[in-house]
């Protein structure tokens, strides 16, 4: 392979590999946008801000909330005090406390499941988290969430085969009222919510087609590491019969959504999420997410949907709240295309992860084997299926070694005043010799999509979150084997040991990989900087991610290994000097060396003149 074919496909690998992280944004930008945040997000979490006038509310989407003083003597106003105390709504996956003002969940805890520093895993909880309907009514503006419900009941526990409601409802009058009613089933992550109304069609304005459904929420952090559970943190929805779509990753954003309907939307972590689907669907929403300036936030949520309030005298709202882990089988149950929320990366990426990696992974998984064992096994079966690129890489590269001296040879009497005709030259030894040039960085690019579809699938997959192996401590996340007490650009306050093993073992594999194709000059060096600037990409990556590029080194290196036993050089320079004695015509022409004859015949072309040949040595 000539320098500039090796150089060009050195910088596609280059743009695909590191394209994900040279396009985040620097450590100064993300604190200047925090920054100018900061006032806005505790504004949002902690003051009410007034709401527009009743007449005005139906004819957008908004998000405010109400001043508990406009509502002591109007309507509701029996509902303005009462019991703080939360009843428990709890089955075998989650313990869900209600509360009576607003009669919204305020805190769900997923059993089963710790935090990073193994306390109890608490989707949301406090004031920072608001839940109910806003509307106009009596010329004020009502929020439920500022109201007191009174419960149908006690708190509930639900065995695995059972299934519980609670009532939560607010009293405006004598039959006229909102019910929360909330299902719960023994064995799920769901919770039904269906909002009731009776006789409210005298109440609220009558101006109103739509109540605002709104709901806020600030996530705490519940991984390792901080910034990596923000990259993957957003909110998620889906609209009509569009695909699944979600607000910025690493920005604050506000989305209207006002082109079809909303059938859910998601408040997502990096592993556990936050769904609200609506059976009948959500007319409108406005949808909002803003990075934090709390040291242990994630990011806070906002979301506004318009419930159709046609203003009969009973109308029902049925919706379903989901709670629990990013795992793609139990968010496939849910319907509604809501796994797409795990990122599997792009086209072809997702396919290759989605129905090849995973099922491997899940059969794997089936035998009850630890991780570290799944993915050692997960990287032997991949790299075996992958074993005849590997070999025809290795026997091309040898080709091109063996041609080398000949190749230096015509380099010497053509020059490099003429690449033109130097590469003319040289396809026409590969065409005597029957040898294509890209032979051995083809099957290297088609293995490409597989190593990056990696690059998605170990950051995004909930299984790997809390294992250990070795001492990895958790292989969803870095493993800090060095703690460096302070930070270094591009690495952290940390370095790990996996991804150092990582590195040690690319450049063992390039300097192997060098002596199999004769690489000399820029070629050989490039190959020994790009490891070292994947560790630097790679430091606070998952350790399941290095983990396994470290073994897809080392089983490589033994089979390149193995094939250099089975493959003898002699035998190589003999057969190309037998294909240099066949008749042109019995030669079967690449595709490669195709398309090169017909630049260069454009070149001839371009310059009306043709190329000069080599005579004796000599150019004519």
């Amino acid at each position: 392979m000539d320098r500039n074919t090796f150089t060009g496909l050195f910088l596609i690998l280059i743009i695909l590999v590191g394209s994900t992280w040279l396009m985040q944004p620097s450590d100064e930008d993300i604190k200047r946008e925090k920054a100018r945040n900061t006032q806005d997000s505790l504004a949002r979490i902690k003051q009410p801000a007034k709401l527009p006038a009743a007449d005005t509310v139906n004819s957008a989407v908004v998000a405010p909330k109400i001043d508990s003083t406009l509502i002591l003597a109007g309507p509701f106003g029996a509902a303005s005090s009462g019991s703080s105390a939360p009843l428990t709504l709890e089955n075998e996956k989650l313990k869900i406390e209600i509360s009576p003002k607003g009669g919204r969940i305020s805190s769900v805890q997923l059993k089963g499941f710790q935090t990073y520093s193994k306390k109890p895993l608490i989707m949301f909880s406090g004031e920072g988290n608001r839940f109910g309907l806003i509307f106009g009514a009596a010329g004020k503006n009502i929020s439920t969430n500022d109201l007191y419900f009174t419960p149908s009941g006690s708190s509930l526990s639900v065995a695995k085969a059972d299934s519980a409601s609670l009532t939560m409802r607010l009293i405006h009058s004598e039959g006229k009222y909102i019910d929360y009613i909330y299902s719960l089933k023994g064995d799920s992550y769901n919770v039904g919510l269906t909002i009731a109304t009776k006789g409210m069609q005298d109440v609220v304005a009558p101006t109103q087609q739509q109540l605002i459904l709104n709901w806020e929420t600030v996530l705490k952090q519940k991984e390792k590491d901080l910034p990596s559970e923000q990259r993957y943190s957003s909110a998620y929805y889906k609209q009509g019969d569009e695909s699944v779509d979600y607000l910025s990753l690493t920005e604050s954003e506000k989305k209207d959504l006002s082109e079809g309907k909303i059938k859910w939307f998601s408040f997502k972590q990096h592993f556990f999420s936050n769904v609200l689907i609506a059976k009948d669907g959500f007319e409108k929403g406005l949808l909002e997410v803003n990075t934090s300036p709390d040291s242990n936030t994630v990011k806070s949520f906002s979301a506004n949907m318009q419930l159709p309030f046609g203003r009969q005298d009973v109308t029902n709202f049925p919706m379903e709240f989901y709670f629990g882990p990013n795992q793609l089988n139990i968010l496939e149950k849910q319907g509604f295309d809501i796994e797409k929320q795990i990122d599997l990366g792009y086209w072809p990426l997702l396919y290759i992860n989605r129905w090849i990696v995973l099922p491997v992974f899940n059969f794997l998984e089936g035998f009850g084997w630890g991780y570290g064992l799944i993915i050692l096994v997960l990287t032997i079966l991949l790299k075996t299926v992958l074993l005849p690129l590997t070999y025809k890489s290795y026997l091309s590269m040898a080709k091109m070694r063996v041609l080398k001296p000949e190749m230096d040879e015509i380099k010497g009497k053509v020059g490099d005043d003429n690449p033109t005709l130097l590469q003319q030259e040289y396809l026409k030894l590969y065409k005597k010799a029957g040898v294509n040039p890209l032979g051995g960085c083809l099957p290297m690019l088609l293995q490409l999509p597989i190593i990056m579809a990696f690059f998605f699938f170990f950051p995004n997959l909930f299984e790997l979150r809390g294992r250990s192996f070795l001492w990895m401590e958790d292989l969803s996340t870095f493993d800090a084997f060095f703690k460096l007490g302070f930070a270094v650009p591009f690495l952290g306050d940390h370095i790990s040991l996996m991804c150092i093993l990582m590195t040690i073992s690319t450049l063992i594999y390039t300097y192997f990989n060098n002596q199999v194709s004769g690489a000399t000059g820029q070629m050989k060096y490039i190959g020994y900087i790009t490891p070292i600037i994947f560790f630097g990409v790679l430091n606070s990556y998952p350790s399941g991610l290095n983990y396994y590029y470290f073994l897809a080194n080392m089983l490589t290196f033994a089979q390149q290994y193995i094939i250099r036993m089975f493959v003898n050089d002699d035998k190589i320079h003999a057969r190309i000097q037998e294909n240099k004695k066949k008749p042109a015509s019995e030669k079967k022409k690449s595709g490669f060396q195709q398309r090169m004859e017909d630049y260069m015949r454009q070149q001839q072309q371009t310059k009306g003149k043709e190329v000069p040949v080599l005579k004796g040595g000599k150019k004519k």
